[in-house]
């Protein structure tokens, strides 16, 4: 691989242990192996160690969407992800912030175009199982950035029905509109709420539309007992597990480097909570991730 590590450092925090294996095989529904410490091969092993034997790797701009695609086609057990983060659109339209790798300099709606164009081309290929990362995330960008997600949004929405790709969706304080724009526009048959971020009464909601919502470490963290609720009042036909590594590494190792293979220890986590087995919970889950991702 050209880019398999990237944000390494020699200061980095020493990465966790490895949990004890899976009783049930599961998947990894949302991962960033390009912005890991490990080359591809180490990371795949270590979760294939743990019972974490299939991967969905993310896409965040066109660049990371291409080696996204290129790292599916490589290896079998990774499928990708497509998409324009939402923070990317205002990045690519105004240039107010930084890009994922630095400065990027403003190109107007043209240049959203051009790389909406890029998304749809990978998005049609057969190792691509989702468009996503897409959404809205208000947490960062501020008024003038709105108009420009919201139409990344819409767009990527309709290329993923167009493809019949299931829908990655990144929601960060824009609950109300991300499910209006889903209402407005017509969510793809699957739609999946990566690293969930709402309320009991929102899971309600998505359980009545079919939406899976997937579960970070974040679950796991003293302050987040409302994920533990919105968790609990999931169907467990709706709920996937993800690590969104290298971000959001579960209790309790938070702070240090998250990757794939802690997917064991945010799985009992939410059985805990669901009053399941692990096995149980884990069965549903691996079922359900690849109803969501078609493989």
């Amino acid at each position: 691989m050209s880019r398999a590590s990237t944000r390494d450092s020699d200061r980095s925090p020493q990465p966790p242990p490895l949990p004890e294996p899976l009783a049930v095989p599961v998947a990894d529904s949302h991962t960033h192996l390009d912005m890991q410490r490990t080359e591809v091969g180490e990371a795949l092993e270590a979760a294939e160690r743990v019972g974490v034997r299939t991967v969905i790797q993310v896409g965040c701009d066109v660049e990371r969407s291409r080696w996204a695609a290129e790292v599916a086609a490589e290896w079998p057990r990774v499928w990708a992800a497509v998409a324009l983060h939402p923070n990317e659109a205002p990045r690519l339209v105004h240039g107010t912030e930084e890009s994922w790798d630095g400065p990027r300099p403003a190109g107007g709606q043209a240049a959203l175009d051009e790389a909406l164009a890029e998304i749809e081309k990978l998005a049609a290929l057969p190792q691509v199982r989702a468009v996503g990362e897409t959404g809205l995330d208000y947490f960062r960008t501020g008024e003038e950035g709105i108009a420009a997600q919201q139409r990344s949004f819409r767009e990527h929405v309709a290329l993923a029905k167009r493809y019949d790709k299931a829908l990655v969706i990144h929601d960060r304080e824009a609950h109300a509109d991300v499910l209006r724009v889903l209402e407005e526009e017509g969510a793809p048959e699957r739609t999946v709420f990566h690293c969930y971020s709402g309320d009991a009464e929102m899971a309600r909601v998505c359980a009545a539309r079919g939406y899976f919502m997937s579960f970070a470490g974040n679950v796991t963290f003293k302050n987040a007992q409302p994920l533990r609720d919105a968790l609990a009042v999931a169907p467990p036909e709706l709920v996937l597990v993800e690590t969104d590594a290298p971000f959001l590494t579960p209790a309790p190792y938070r702070g240090r480097p998250n990757a794939p293979y802690l997917i064991p220890v945010t799985l009992r986590a939410m059985a805990e909570v669901k009053g399941m087995s692990e096995a149980e919970l884990g069965t549903h889950v691996a079922a359900n991730t690849a109803r969501a991702f078609g493989y």
